[in-house]
C-alpha cells in the first residue's frame, strides 16, 4: 500500500474537498484525486462521496480515517527522528495564532528564527476562532491562558504582561469632556469591536483592587479580526473612545493623535503562550521553535 495515497485520502477527507486539500498541501487537485482513486481501487470500496459542491467520507471512509490519522502521525513522528542527525532541523512548522499575536508577538521573533533555521518552512494561520490543533493539521498554536486546553503543554512567548488601554482624540475630549471614572464612559461615544462568532464584551477597568465593568454604547462596531484599523482611524478622527492592546494604541499616544483615557484604570493581564499537544513526539521544527522562544523571551 502506498503511504502517499493513504496520506492523500486523509488530507482530502479532512479538508472536505480536493481543491481545499490542494491549497493546504501544495499538491494538485488532480493528483490528489488520482491518489484517492488508486486507493479505492486497491481496497475495492468507495471511501469518499463526491458531489460538485463537496466531498465527504463514506461510512467505510470514516472508519478508515479514524484509524489512519493517528497511524500516519506516528509515521511522521518516526521519520522526524532522523532530523536530530542533521546539522539543522528541516521541514514544515504550521502554527495557528490569533490575529493580535500575528501583529504584536511574532514580528519580534520570526525574523531571527527563520535566519537561524533556513531549512524550516513556517506557515502561519492567523484567525481568532479556537481550533483543534490536530484536526486542523497544525503543530502548535498561540493563545492566552483563558483559552488553553488542559492537556496542552504551554510555553510563554512574547511579553509576559500586557495591558488594555483606552484613548480618544484631543478634539473629541475637548467637545465631550475627559472621563474621570469608567462609568463616565456610559455618556460617551465608544467605538467597539467583536471577535467572530462572539458577542460584544464589557469593557473592564481595575484600580486598587476594584474592578469596574461597563457596557458602553457607541456609533461603530467592527470585526476585530479584519477591521480593527478602522476602529483606531475613527478614534483618531474624533469619532469617540477606543480600547485595545496598549501596544496598538501607543504609537498614536506618542504622536499626540490620541490622548490616554483613564490610564490609572488600565487592566493588566498575562501575556500569551505557545501551546502544543503533550501526548506525542515533538517534531524537530517545533522543538527548534520552542528552544528559540525560550532563549529569546519577550
Amino acid at each position: 500500500m502506498d503511504l502517499g495515497d493513504l496520506d492523500a485520502f486523509v488530507v482530502v477527507a479532512r479538508a472536505s474537498g480536493f481543491r481545499d486539500a490542494a491549497r493546504a498541501t501544495g499538491a494538485s487537485a488532480s493528483g490528489l484525486s488520482d491518489a484517492v482513486r488508486r486507493l479505492e481501487t486497491r481496497l475495492g470500496v468507495r471511501l469518499l462521496n463526491r458531489t460538485t459542491r463537496s466531498v465527504a467520507p463514506t461510512e467505510a471512509g470514516t472508519r478508515l480515517l479514524e484509524r489512519l490519522g493517528p497511524a500516519l502521525s506516528e509515521v511522521e513522528a518516526a521519520l522526524d527522528v532522523i532530523n536530530i542527525f542533521r546539522d539543522r532541523p528541516a521541514g514544515t512548522l504550521k502554527l495557528n495564532v490569533p490575529v493580535i499575536a500575528a501583529r504584536l508577538v511574532l514580528p519580534a521573533i520570526l525574523p531571527g528564527f527563520l535566519a537561524a533555521y533556513p531549512e524550516i518552512q513556517l506557515e502561519i494561520i492567523a484567525e481568532d476562532s479556537f481550533v483543534d490543533l490536530l484536526a486542523s493539521g497544525c503543530d502548535a498554536g498561540i493563545r492566552y491562558d483563558e483559552r488553553l486546553e488542559q492537556d496542552m503543554i504551554a510555553v510563554p512567548i512574547g511579553p509576559r504582561v500586557q495591558r488594555f488601554a483606552a484613548g480618544a482624540a484631543p478634539d473629541y475630549l475637548a467637545r465631550r469632556g475627559t472621563p474621570g471614572h469608567p462609568r463616565d464612559l456610559l455618556a460617551h461615544q465608544c467605538l467597539r469591536g467583536r471577535f467572530a462568532n462572539r458577542g460584544l464584551h464589557a469593557w473592564e477597568f481595575s484600580r486598587d483592587g476594584e474592578t469596574v465593568r461597563v457596557e458602553p454604547n457607541g456609533p461603530l462596531i467592527v470585526s476585530l479580526s479584519t477591521a480593527f484599523d478602522l476602529l483606531i482611524a475613527t478614534a483618531v478622527a474624533g469619532g469617540g473612545v477606543v480600547t485595545s492592546f496598549e501596544e496598538l494604541l501607543r504609537p498614536h499616544f506618542d504622536s499626540g493623535a490620541l490622548v490616554p483615557v483613564l490610564p490609572d484604570w488600565w487592566e493588566s493581564f498575562s501575556g500569551p503562550f505557545l501551546y502544543y499537544p503533550g501526548r506525542r513526539l515533538v517534531p524537530a521544527p517545533l522543538r527548534a521553535f520552542i528552544d528559540y522562544v525560550k532563549a529569546h523571551p519577550g
